[in-house]
């Protein structure tokens, strides 16, 4: 009852003491990336990204530790197989907040490789995070639609190449790349509108993950299915975070092989795209009933 009361103050105290966490760690992030243009290739630029990493963990980190100290909150964490530092990782997740950015950051801190995330271009322009997230070499993707393809035919795999060129810095270097797969966070709005098959999640598209796997299949040890899950907050998960009104939240960590790669595939074109939505699609059936076991107990 009383938590309700405090509720507008809490957020006022915590959304500035998270935003000021943002731009602490961003704007180191950023300051040294500036510096890094002038770094030549080699051990040295290496180290200098390592510490880099360390500030974004560091972000993670802190802003964790303020969720923990702002809610009564329950974090539980469960991972079904091996992880390393060393290793290659393709994260497939659910998205339901902002907040799932956070916990992967923080998750993956002492875990696994620093994670990368690709975005879209116009999100350069946000403050501190597009900043930093280019000074972190994450990929900026300027997705083209099919009506501008057509016009434009000698666009078509562009993004592909972009995305191949970003990854050659990761061949040397363990790297972790998310991809939300359902393109958008959930709402029970969009559930509807997609007519879902899926209990708690929106359909799956097959071309992000597709996209990843062509630029950098070879590399990926595992993906890691992960499931995120604010099961007493499910309508509005960042607001009662920020509030102060978080009671549980469910990171659920399945370790899986990498699917078979086109470019090792004896498949058609056509028959590759049925063979990976059909292996995305059983993925995300078998996640559902997971996270519908996980809100059951």
């Amino acid at each position: 009852m009383i938590r309700a009361v405090l509720a507008p103050f809490i957020f006022v105290l915590h959304t500035s003491l998270q935003i000021l966490n943002l731009a602490l760690w961003g704007g180191l992030i950023i300051l040294l990336g500036l510096v890094k243009l002038i770094m030549p290739n080699g051990k040295i630029r290496t180290a200098w990204n390592k510490v880099m990493h360390g500030l974004m963990f560091s972000f993670g980190r802190v802003s964790v530790l303020m969720i923990r100290l702002f809610n009564r909150v329950d974090i539980e964490c469960s991972v079904h197989g091996e992880l390393s530092k060393d290793r290659w990782y393709l994260i497939i997740a659910n998205h339901l907040s902002y907040l799932d950015i956070i916990l992967l950051i923080e998750f993956a801190t002492n875990r696994i490789p620093a994670p990368k995330f690709f975005l879209k271009k116009e999100l350069i322009w946000l403050p501190f995070v597009g900043l930093g997230a280019w000074a972190l070499d994450m990929p900026f993707m300027h997705r083209y639609t099919r009506a501008y393809l057509e016009k434009h035919p000698e666009k078509k795999g562009k993004d592909l190449e972009t995305t191949k060129a970003y990854c050659e810095k990761f061949r040397t270097v363990p790297t972790t790349v998310i991809n939300f797969v359902e393109g958008t966070r959930f709402t029970s709005l969009k559930h509807l509108s997609k007519q879902s098959p899926y209990e708690n999640l929106l359909p799956p598209k097959a071309g992000g993950v597709s996209f990843t796997l062509s630029a950098m299949g070879e590399l990926f040890t595992n993906v890691l299915d992960i499931s995120l899950l604010y099961p007493e907050n499910k309508r509005h998960p960042m607001m009662a975070m920020l509030s102060g009104q978080m009671t549980k939240i469910v990171i659920d960590v399945n370790v899986t092989p990498v699917p078979e790669l086109q470019q090792h595939s004896e498949r058609t074109e056509s028959e590759f795209r049925l063979y990976f939505q059909n292996w995305l699609n059983g993925l995300w059936e078998n996640k559902d009933n997971r996270i519908k076991k996980m809100l059951e107990s």
